[in-house]
């Protein structure tokens, strides 16, 4: 969302009692590697690690390989985790102080929901084995229960284990929600999005995902979306489209002017630093998000795909930069944050495959783009708070068919008519599940509560206590 200067109006009524800060721990993990030897063991670990055609338990140390292996995708998942942190100080930071509880109590209760539905459900629908592969559904069964047969020494060749697989791919899911949380900020009920998510993380991001990661349909005609710019990012932007429009537009984003002529009027968020900070955690937790999607230690890989990942966010932000400068006449803070955020969306599809020169121009692409859809939804009054929609769908997409433009092999077709499937059904299931919602218990919240913030009106409490009087006049 572009960098807002308009005053708004804090409601006045204080608190009895004062709530405690919290604060947010950033676990970080020392990883101490013992030497078993030296010249021998050094050279068994270097030839461990090498690229080669034959199956990974052939390996001359197979195990060593496994425990490298699976210790990256770990520490990976440690740093995708840590991108739920971002993703709530991000849209804190957008939206205003009178809604932080809220937005802070959904991005905490996704983790949760991701995490259990996928466990009970999603993981089986998105992997169900060989039996269905090639196909458009599958099951492999109710819970995480391993595989008949499981051998850990075999599973994934000998890669990673079945339980190593499980979190990881068990932290993408979450996400897919925390987008649509950004989108709907400041007007939905709590209740409502809490189900929407459980149903949308339970049974439609795991069902598109088996189509390529799966094994599914998609897999066989040679789409390729290395770490989900569609499958993750634009699922979550499709979803966050369908809320948006059913819900309509904050009160007040949207007024007429004199002229019968409709003015856009900004609405400021509260803390431009914790926006910033949230940006920051994510840029870095990208690191772990397509680092660890290599599904192996080979450093060769991991450090190209660490390599296009920087340089596509980092001309993401001039691409946002001049862009904003041009059509805004003068440089927004918050338009670059989303740039960023932008070019790591955009590579996230083919930072494996995609020149170095061309993770640039994705990026660069990525961030221009952000902001002509931001400008261009506010125009036909989509109103997103985060720029969620701009971020992961707009630039999902452009990522996407980016890797058939500039990746030799790929087909622009292939990736077109994934885009396409994996969007109509995103679209019209989030439509649904929301249309459903809305007409039974209802999806936003009363003007009256939207006015007075929802940490009062759907949790009886301050962000900040002492520093915002409320009241219901």
């Amino acid at each position: 969302m572009w960098a807002e200067a308009a005053q708004y109006t804090r409601p006045m009524k204080a608190l009895s009692q004062r709530s405690i800060g919290l604060f947010s721990l950033l676990i970080l993990c020392l990883l101490t590697t013992q030497s078993l030897g030296q010249e021998e063991v050094l050279a068994q670990t270097s030839e461990a690690v090498q690229i080669s055609d034959a199956p990974i338990a052939d390996a001359p140390d197979a195990s060593a390989y496994s425990i490298a292996n699976n210790l990256w995708i770990v520490i990976a998942t440690a740093l995708v985790f840590i991108m739920h942190l971002g993703f709530a100080c991000l849209e804190t930071g957008l939206t205003r102080a009178k809604n932080t509880v809220n937005i802070l109590f959904k991005n905490v209760s996704i983790v949760g929901i991701g995490i259990l539905t996928y466990a009970l459900l999603g993981f089986s629908l998105m992997y169900p084995g060989a039996d269905f592969a090639g196909g458009w559904f599958g099951l492999g069964g109710l819970g995480i229960a391993p595989p008949d047969g499981y051998d850990p020494t075999t599973y994934a060749d000998g890669a990673y284990t079945y339980w190593t697989e499980f979190l990881f791919q068990g932290m993408f899911a979450a996400t897919a929600a925390t987008i649509v949380s950004g989108a709907v900020a400041e007007r939905i009920k709590l209740g409502p999005f809490l189900v929407f998510s459980g149903v949308y993380v339970a049974l439609i991001y795991p069902i598109v995902g088996m189509w390529h990661w799966g094994g599914g349909w998609l897999a066989e005609r040679g789409f390729h979306d290395f770490a989900g710019s569609t499958i993750v990012h634009s699922v979550g932007g499709w979803g966050a489209l369908a809320g948006v429009l059913l819900l309509g537009p904050r009160i007040g984003k949207y007024v007429m002017g004199g002229d019968g002529v409709t003015v856009v009027r900004p609405i400021m968020g509260h803390s431009m630093p914790l926006a910033a900070i949230g940006v920051f955690l994510l840029w870095f937790g990208w690191f772990g998000f397509n680092g660890g999607s290599v599904l192996s230690a080979d450093p060769e890989a991991i450090s190209y795909v660490l390599v296009t990942t920087t340089l596509a966010a980092a001309s993401g932000i001039f691409g946002a930069m001049f862009t904003s400068w041009i059509v805004q006449k003068e440089p927004d803070l918050s338009m670059v944050l989303n740039g960023i955020l932008a070019g790591l969306v955009g590579i996230t599809a083919g930072a494996d495959v995609v020149g170095v020169f061309d993770s640039v121009v994705i990026g660069a692409i990525a961030g221009v783009l952000v902001v002509l859809s931001v400008v261009g939804l506010d125009r036909i009054r989509i109103d997103d708070p985060v720029g969620a929609i701009s971020v992961h769908l707009a630039c999902g997409i452009w990522g996407t068919l980016a890797v058939g433009l500039l990746v030799e092999g790929k087909s622009v077709v292939t990736q077109l008519i994934g885009i396409g499937a994996i969007g109509a059904v995103c679209f019209i299931s989030a439509l649904l599940i929301f249309a459903l919602l809305r007409f039974t218990i209802g999806i936003r919240v009363s003007r009256t509560d939207e006015l007075r913030g929802l940490d009062l009106s759907e949790h009886g409490m301050e962000a900040y206590t002492g520093f915002q009087i409320f009241s219901v006049q």
